[in-house]
């Protein structure tokens, strides 16, 4: 079972978004930790490994969420566009 985390950087960024990429979003959250769990397969998720510790998956056609797999922690760290995903690892 994995565990969940999320930074206030992750709360922010969910806080300015639209209620409809809000539900985008925690459904896109949902239908991941379904996956982990093995209740259902990744289809549609755009799950997509960035580096070595670093993930991505889809909300929608324009918001990424980006989220740090260690140790059997989840920690969801910001939800956004690709620049601001980039830009968010490159801070480091």
């Amino acid at each position: 079972m994995i565990r969940v985390r999320y930074l206030r950087s992750f709360d922010a960024s969910l806080a300015g978004l639209s209620s409809q990429d809000q539900a985008g979003v925690r459904d896109a959250v949902c239908r991941l930790l379904d996956y982990f769990s093995g209740k259902s397969r990744s289809q549609g998720l755009g799950l997509r490994k960035l580096t070595r510790d670093w993930w991505e998956i889809r909300a929608s056609i324009d918001k990424r969420i980006l989220f740090l797999l260690e140790g059997g922690i989840a920690t969801f760290v910001i939800v956004g566009n690709h620049d601001e995903i980039r830009r968010c690892l490159r801070r480091g």
